[in-house]
């Protein structure tokens, strides 16, 4: 039986996130949006809610939502800003690797603060030279005695600036291409561990990206996750988990762009009628109606197969490539309706556009999506 119908603590829970977003969120979204500034006092109170940190196992404090339960939050959120959600649910693929490969003393020691207080984790692995190709990371660790020694550069790092840990992904053996990667939890207070400045990105500019170097960082053997040799599997699994919620973070975005485009072709008149009676912007609103529609399935199905424990590879790809394309589409579309004021900063849509790029590359762009997808069909 296929139903898509949602529980009543699922439609709370969608409701809560939605009523965070308009009264938080949205008001102060042009503020980050203009300044950079990291938007904490948002956070300390989305982490009262109970919104910060929502996949942590509930024997280590957390609530232990689903997949599906992330994507409902993730598409309220993302309503209100894309950039001020990615600093709120970063946490979520960060702690993902602890969640799913951790033992069971890794996950309490490194999850359960985040169930007690506010704080971040990050997720590093991308390197300036190897982003799409994992396989070709350069850094590295090498075991010695109870220690590894780290040493390596990781690049646009999503919340390294205020990071708690670190996930970090390093070749134990140089010789073994993505079979020689091993995965660490490194507590950023270790000596030999330094954060680069804030980048200054297109878009999702409350967001914090920044690179973080390990200069001969000893990490405890007891940081690994799994055994050596483990962590591009470790890394890859965790993006089944994030990717649906990324595609529902492109449903969200939509939607606003295209709830901006329904007010203002209402109210702006052309050839002595509303915008939306001529069928060339009527048709491209109904066509950005379409695509949310097929998005959100998308990924709320990648999701509910994960939450059954079923492979969700393919359909995870599905939703990611789909509503990172279909989020820049409706969002560029949006700006067309607008016509010259789309394009001006005092109008809400050029944001949307800028914010929306971003989702066709992060944890994997639309480009990997289709070599996923093309494996995935050939496998």
């Amino acid at each position: 039986m296929i139903n898509f119908d949602l529980s009543d603590e699922q439609k709370q829970l969608k409701s809560l996130a939605h009523d965070f977003a308009e009264k938080e969120i949205r008001p102060k979204a042009s503020h980050y949006d203009e300044t950079g500034e990291w938007p904490l006092d948002i956070l300390k109170k989305a982490f009262d809610l109970g919104l910060l940190s929502v996949h942590i196992p509930p024997d280590c404090g957390g609530l232990g939502l689903g997949a599906l339960d992330g994507c409902l939050i993730e598409e309220e959120l993302s309503w209100g800003c894309m950039g001020i959600t990615t600093a709120i649910t970063a946490n979520s693929l960060g702690q993902m690797p602890v969640i799913i490969a951790g033992s069971d003393a890794q996950k309490k020691k490194w999850l359960s603060p985040f169930s007690k207080e506010h704080h971040i984790c990050a997720y590093a692995v991308t390197e300036a030279n190897a982003g799409s190709d994992v396989a070709a990371i350069q850094a590295t660790a090498v075991k010695k005695g109870d220690k590894y020694v780290l040493n390596g550069q990781k690049m646009w790092i999503t919340g390294a600036g205020h990071a708690r840990w670190y996930f970090v992904l390093a070749k134990t053996d140089k010789n073994a291409a993505h079979k020689g990667m091993s995965a660490f939890v490194v507590p950023r207070d270790l000596p030999g561990v330094s954060v680069g400045k804030k980048e200054h990105n297109m878009g999702q500019c409350a967001s914090d990206t920044r690179s973080v170097t390990f200069e001969e960082v000893e990490v405890p053997a007891e940081n690994l996750l799994g055994r050596e040799g483990d962590g591009f599997v470790i890394a890859m699994k965790a993006f089944d988990h994030t990717r649906p919620l990324v595609g529902a973070a492109g449903v969200g975005l939509a939607r606003a762009a295209m709830e901006h485009a329904i007010r203002y072709a209402r109210e702006r008149k052309s050839f002595g009628k509303p915008l939306w009676h001529h069928q060339g912007i009527g048709f491209m609103i109904a066509d950005m109606a379409t695509d949310i529609e097929a998005g959100r399935f998308l990924a709320w199905n990648a999701a509910s197969r994960l939450d059954k424990g079923q492979s969700n590879t393919l359909q995870a790809a599905h939703a990611k490539r789909f509503c990172a394309d279909m989020a820049m589409r409706v969002a560029t579309d949006a700006v067309q309706v607008f016509g010259g004021n789309g394009f001006n900063k005092e109008y809400p849509v050029e944001k949307l556009m800028r914010d929306a790029k971003i989702l066709q590359i992060y944890e994997g762009t639309s480009q990997i999506q289709r070599v996923i997808i093309t494996r995935e069909l050939f496998g």
